[in-house]
């Protein structure tokens, strides 16, 4: 059975740095994304990872500050958080997808990805 468990989350303040990771268990996948949501707000695209060819796209909002990796032993997907601000504050989740895109761009919006975490909670505050 395919399973996204996320970790990483924590409390920071402002200018610190989190890593967060999202061990996939039962399949590998195509590509891989994360997300975040605020209290009160929609759903945001953050970033997302082509297994292939670790082709990487990024939310305007945090391009410069926050990078996507992957580990293809150990089926893991990794968040690097720099330079986080308050407006980071979220419940983070994890997505996957099985669907193969030639444009980056489709890996922007949710509909693609069939799995999801539980996420996991990220606050920056002073």
């Amino acid at each position: 059975q395919e399973q996204l468990v996320e970790s990483g989350g924590g409390l920071v303040q402002p200018g610190d740095s989190l890593r967060l990771s999202c061990a996939a268990a039962g399949r590998t996948f195509s590509a891989m994304a994360w997300f975040r949501q605020a209290p009160g707000k929609k759903r945001e695209f953050v970033g997302a990872i082509r297994w292939t060819d670790s082709s990487t796209t990024y939310g305007d909002s945090v391009v410069g500050r926050f990078t996507i990796s992957r580990d293809n032993a150990k089926n893991t997907l990794y968040l690097q958080m720099n330079s986080l601000k308050p407006e980071d504050t979220a419940v983070y989740y994890c997505a996957a997808t099985s669907i193969t895109y030639i444009s980056m761009n489709y890996y922007t919006s949710h509909v693609p990805y069939a799995y999801w975490g539980q996420g996991t909670q990220v606050t920056v505050s002073a």
